[in-house]
């Protein structure tokens, strides 16, 4: 057939009266007449002569073009879930020279300037005498909205070989390529903060966005006592290693911590400490921007390996108490002074409408995550999706949790973070005035054992407020700031013994007409 159209196109071309219209008008009538013939072979023949035709044409495809293509897809999954292959490719190309490429983003890294491949750029790979081709692509979905999230765009790493290198590549080179880019990530890679997005698109919900994390926290400038300090450094450390042993007792490879204390003690310091120390990505949770239990789930699933996954102020972000006890009928929570028996109808019309007014604010609450879905999210079956990973609860009122929530194997260190002593004063004279000893350091030391004053205030007091201020002016002020903090501690004692003075003499009085009463 394709012979026959060549021949009688061939005679058309020969003809001297030929124009290019013609032309076009002959192949077009005999393209249309192969895909006449194409759909009835497709409708009426046997399905062995659909077989043959296929074998044939995929033959006739790798006749013209033997070469393979593997895609490494940036996400993958419904969750979409990082693909860890696609991060150690991009370092590993990273690696390379990028004199090859004409077009390259330029990003940051660690005060250093990176060039990675741009879209549709080429880079062309030797390894033990065989070449293999890189090239970054996009596929961008056909939507009309418009978001800023990385997860609409579906960027892929595509590798073309020769297929009589399959065995090599798939085998030796692949390997090779994964294991230099991992080593190349964990010395140079960028760490990343990560927050839950808060589209208001339904599609967006349970992904992540994130901004380079670049926090300069750290064990050595934390204002900590240091006993506490080498406590918490050697947990990380043990825990860092304990692939094996975690595998060897069964329990997926994470644990938990609970930072607990007044404002302004340096919780969130301490997490950004941690995520430095272990060189972790932090995943930073906003639990009033997850709807439901399963958007919470969908979130665990796309938290990778190595990082830290907080949740700041537990005790402010949704209401997690008193969930346990529910009316069995719609679901809602019940205190339990409702499971007596009210002994008028204006107690139980006082009820009921309590009842109602709580559904009304369960149907008006923006966030429906429970207790239980967040218990499942620490330490449920989902959990162990991934390993070496970090859960950190922060809270300012420790006695508002759930206990099952902060129990022993959900929050495995306890880390309570008090007002400032000594030490970690001494910290923070060296990080913001450069001193280790003073003659003021003893006046200091007294007032902080006679006061609570917290880490934030200290530094505050002791940050300069002019150029080329002295430590001795910076000291003083911090000295009149104890001493400030001492008084109305005293003042407020006072306040509170008089008010419980006058409820004891209020108290006597009213026993002593009680007595003249009676008699």
């Amino acid at each position: 057939m394709l012979c026959y159209i060549h021949i009688q196109t061939q005679q058309s071309f020969n003809t001297k009266n030929t124009n290019m219209g013609e032309i076009w008008g002959v192949i077009g009538s005999k393209l249309a007449s192969i895909l006449f013939m194409w759909a009835m072979v497709q409708r009426y023949c046997p399905h062995q002569i659909h077989a043959l035709i296929e074998k044939f044409s995929q033959k006739l495809a790798n006749f013209f073009y033997p070469y393979v293509e593997v895609k490494f897809f940036e996400y993958i999954g419904d969750y979409y879930r990082t693909n860890e292959a696609f991060t150690f490719i991009e370092y590993y190309l990273q690696s390379k020279p990028t004199n090859q490429a004409k077009k390259l983003r330029g990003e940051s890294l660690r005060k250093s300037l990176v060039l990675k491949m741009d879209e549709s750029q080429e880079f062309h790979d030797e390894f033990e005498g065989i070449n293999v081709v890189w090239s970054l692509r996009k596929i961008v979905p056909n939507t009309k909205s418009v978001s800023f999230y990385p997860a609409d765009e579906k960027r892929y790493y595509l590798l073309t070989f020769h297929r009589g290198n399959r065995d090599l590549v798939s085998e030796t080179y692949l390997n090779h390529v994964l294991e230099q880019g991992k080593d190349i990530g964990l010395s140079k890679r960028q760490r990343k903060l990560y927050t839950n997005c808060t589209s208001g698109d339904s599609d967006m919900r349970g992904k992540w966005s994130h901004v380079i994390f670049d926090h300069p926290s750290s064990f050595e400038t934390i204002a900590m006592d240091g006993k506490k300090k080498k406590e918490i450094v050697d947990d990380l450390v043990t825990f860092s290693k304990g692939k094996d042993y975690y595998a060897r007792i069964g329990k997926p490879w994470k644990r938990g911590y609970l930072l607990y204390g007044p404002p302004g003690t340096g919780k969130s310091s301490l997490v950004a400490a941690i995520a430095n120390f272990l060189k972790y990505d932090i995943y930073d949770i906003e639990l009033t921007n997850v709807k439901t239990n399963a958007e919470l789930r969908k979130l665990l699933i796309g938290i990778t390996s190595k990082s830290v996954v907080v949740i700041e102020d537990i005790d402010c972000s949704v209401d997690l108490t008193g969930q346990r006890k529910t009316d069995s009928e719609n679901g809602n929570e019940k205190d339990e002074g409702n499971d007596e028996n009210e002994k008028d109808d204006k107690s139980k019309v006082v009820a009921a409408s309590m009842i109602q007014l709580k559904a009304e604010a369960n149907r008006n609450k923006t966030s429906q995550v429970t207790l239980s879905g967040l218990l499942n999210f620490i330490d449920g079956i989902w959990s162990a999706s991934t390993g070496e990973r970090l859960i950190i609860f922060t809270t300012n009122y420790v006695e508002k949790l759930d206990k099952a929530l902060i129990r022993r194997g959900r929050m495995d260190m306890h880390i309570e973070l008090s007002y400032c002593c000594f030490d970690g004063f001494k910290m923070l004279a060296m990080n913001y005035m450069s001193v280790e000893t003073h003659p003021l350091f003893d006046t200091v030391r007294g007032l902080l054992e006679e006061t609570n004053i917290t880490p934030a205030d200290v530094a505050e007091n002791l940050m300069p407020k002019v150029a080329n201020e002295d430590v001795e002016t910076s000291l003083e002020r911090l000295i009149r700031a104890l001493r400030s903090s001492m008084e109305e501690a005293k003042k407020k004692a006072e306040k509170t013994e008089e008010s419980t003075g006058g409820l004891e003499d209020n108290k006597t009085l009213l026993q002593e007409e009680i007595d003249n009463g009676k008699s």
